[in-house]
């Protein structure tokens, strides 16, 4: 992560589009996390954040926005995104929300 300073996102779902998407104010660019639903889980499957937003926080308060709204929605989590995956590694408080993981 750079030293720039992190942005404020807002975070929505499109679930039209099954993906997240991160808007910043006065910026021409949004950051996404794909996403499908599979048998009661959401499978995050890519994270994107365009040049313009990368090192500002963009695509962790992607990840989680996604994994609150999955909690809040009683989803399983299946991190296939390399980027969700270690979010959830660094972040333990998120770690019950994998599919197959142990409950607490």
């Amino acid at each position: 992560m750079s030293d720039a300073p992190a942005l404020v996102p807002t975070v929505l779902d499109a679930p039209d589009a099954q993906r997240y998407e991160a808007h910043v104010a006065d910026v021409d660019a949004i950051g996404t996390l794909h996403y499908q639903l599979h048998d009661g889980a959401i499978v995050f499957t890519h994270t994107e954040v365009p040049p313009a937003l990368e090192g500002h926080g963009v695509a962790s308060a992607l990840a989680r926005f996604a994994l609150d709204d999955a909690r809040r929605r009683g989803l399983r989590v299946r991190p296939f995104c390399p980027f969700v995956a270690a979010f959830i590694r660094r972040h333990h408080e998120y770690a019950d929300l994998v599919a197959g993981a142990a409950s607490r």
